[in-house]
């Protein structure tokens, strides 16, 4: 067994990283429940967030900058991991009987009997509460986006059941942020943050599919729908296109916020952004086995470094 499922207690969820916190340091009666907001597996809160640090440092770039942003920045963050947690336990609720077939997922908190039902709804409630109360904090349209995202979440679990693609319906919860962090940042919605709430979607396929090769053959047989059991062997080919598509739509949404107020060289930093990001994309192209789960687990997770990118050429940008 590879050391990433090796499990130092018996609650541990299989595929948590290894040496988690949540494993070494938290009370034993709180484990059960940060296991459900994923706290022992922080690469979904950077995936959901990211998206959030485009939106508005793409909008300050384009706007101005204002001290304000900082706080957007800050309950972005918060909100993420508290909207993060809230979303995994819905999604562990809404999947329990799927999760127990699974190799990789029985040992969730809710299938192997860690957390009942209704605990599990009354965590939720509570992440999603507090988040709220951050949402209350921004300007009037981006909490009703905040609220409209809602729809999302509860959709997305029921989505492997009816269509082979998913994972486009975690790419449109998981990027909700690019739109919201924006219009936090100005109140409105352009062109602008559409592309980039699109390039983010692609770019969701893209990890999401790879991700999801790890539980390919389980899937299968419990007949659980994926980009990656449509995509099969195809998947690297296939995959490249969407790696194409995020950086075209990414590129595009830099040059419409930029084109007017920024300079040439900003105008070409952002650009380098996205083509910057467009080459971790093929470096871990490169580097995947679809048939070795422990590869796709690891370039799955490389996607915070991928996403973390744009984020450092948008801050040059508003520093120049």
């Amino acid at each position: 067994m590879h050391a990433e499922t090796e499990r130092p207690d018996a609650g541990q969820v299989a595929d948590a990283v290894s040496g988690n916190w949540v494993d070494r340091w938290a009370p034993p009666a709180t484990r059960p429940y940060l296991r459900l907001s994923r706290a022992d597996r922080p690469i979904g809160t950077w995936l959901l967030l990211l998206p959030c640090w485009w939106g508005v440092l793409l909008a300050a770039a384009s706007t101005g900058w204002r001290w304000f942003d900082l706080w957007i920045i800050l309950g972005c963050g918060i909100g993420a991991v508290l909207m993060r947690g809230a979303g995994c336990t819905w999604n562990d609720i809404t999947d329990r009987h799927i999760d127990g077939s699974v190799a990789r997922t029985r040992s969730r908190p809710i299938p192997s009997g860690a957390v009942s039902v209704r605990q599990a709804a009354a965590w939720m409630a509570a992440q999603a509460l507090v988040a709220f109360a951050i949402l209350l904090t921004f300007p009037p349209m981006a909490i009703w986006l905040g609220v409209a995202s809602l729809g999302l979440v509860c959709i997305y679990p029921f989505a492997k059941r009816f269509t082979w693609w998913p994972q486009i319906f975690l790419g449109l919860a998981f990027n909700w942020g690019a739109l919201l962090a924006w219009a936090a940042h100005t109140n409105a919605l352009s062109l602008a943050p559409a592309f980039l709430y699109l390039a983010g979607i692609a770019w969701t396929v893209f990890y999401d599919t790879i991700y999801a090769h790890q539980d390919i053959e389980d899937d299968a047989l419990i007949g659980v729908k994926s980009t990656a059991r449509l995509f099969g062997e195809s998947s690297p080919s296939i995959l490249r296109l969407f790696l194409a598509l995020t950086i075209t739509l990414l590129t595009v949404a830099m040059i419409a916020a930029l084109i007017e107020p920024a300079s040439p060289l900003q105008l070409a930093l952002a650009a380098g952004g996205a083509w910057a990001m467009g080459w971790h994309l093929a470096w871990q192209l490169g580097q995947l086995d679809i048939e070795n789960p422990a590869t796709c687990l690891r370039l799955f997770r490389s996607n915070r470094d991928a996403g973390l990118i744009p984020v450092l050429f948008l801050a040059a940008v508003i520093l120049l």
